[in-house]
């Protein structure tokens, strides 16, 4: 047992140093000022106007982007389920495979296809077609969120799928049930933990990041993450940065009830 013990000594000293301690740092910051007296004024701070808009805005645009992504996932992981085993292998390879390149090479790559003088437009405008002026909008926001974290709608459905027994869809459709009587009393049903462990997957990182409305947003469009990152990186006040990163983390925490009230035995899980 003490050397069972011992073997989880590595992860318990990497989790008390990359988890706990930073998770210590932002509570500590985002709950005292600048002269380390206790205060609330950092968590308030997120009802001004001007962060109560950009957590509304990155709530509203993650939202969007993660019902996007259900709507496109949940065809797509049907049709990989279809497919034999050496098919449906190799497609989700495929599929996988953008994110094993760096996220932010794949965010710049968008970037210069989408811009107005982009690769894009610059095929539209050989074709005489009418150019897209999406960059800087909250639409190429949407198409990055998309783009980046459809993968991980994906795949827990797809897992959900593959754990139906065919017998019982088999069985179904013996007594009489046709295709749309069997998907929404059977397959949806028994794929709910995958949707809510897609939805979690794809909803938090949505809601929190920075890198896609920078980049794909411009300066114009704050969301909630820019703000905090700005705060850390340019205002240097960790104080309300950390503040409104406690914010951040009750939406978090929120998600991640809900996920765990619906998926219990975590069949949605990827692993």
């Amino acid at each position: 047992m003490n050397k069972k013990k011992m073997l989880g000594t590595p992860y318990f000293i990497w989790s008390v140093m990359f988890i706990l301690v930073p998770l210590g740092m932002v509570f500590y910051y985002g709950l005292t000022d600048k002269s380390g007296a206790f205060t609330f004024e950092n968590i308030s701070a997120i009802t001004s106007p001007e962060h109560s808009k950009a957590l509304f805005l990155a709530l509203l645009l993650s939202l969007i982007a993660t019902v996007i992504c259900l709507l496109l996932a949940y065809p797509l992981a049907m049709i990989l389920c279809s497919m034999n085993i050496n098919q449906h292998s190799f497609i989700v390879l495929i599929f996988i495979l953008p994110m094993w390149m760096n996220f932010l090479l794949r965010t710049l790559a968008w970037q210069t296809l989408l811009e107005k003088t982009g690769v894009i437009n610059n095929i539209l405008t050989f074709l005489h077609l009418p150019t897209l002026n999406i960059i800087n909008t909250p639409y190429a926001i949407i198409f990055g969120m998309v783009y980046n974290f459809l993968p991980f709608m994906v795949l827990p459905i797809y897992n959900s799928l593959t754990k139906i027994d065919g017998n019982v869809i088999n069985a179904a459709q013996d007594l009489g049930a046709n295709g749309l009587q069997v998907f929404t009393k059977i397959t949806l049903p028994l794929t709910v933990p995958g949707i809510i462990s897609g939805i979690t997957m794809v909803f938090i990182p949505a809601l929190t990041t920075f890198v896609i409305s920078k980049l794909l947003g411009g300066s114009k469009i704050l969301l909630i993450g820019n703000v905090v990152e700005e705060e850390f990186t340019q205002a240097s006040n960790w104080h309300l940065g950390s503040g409104l990163s406690i914010v951040l983390m009750i939406f978090i925490i929120i998600n991640m009830v809900i996920s765990t009230i619906f998926d219990k035995d975590g069949e949605g899980s990827v692993l």
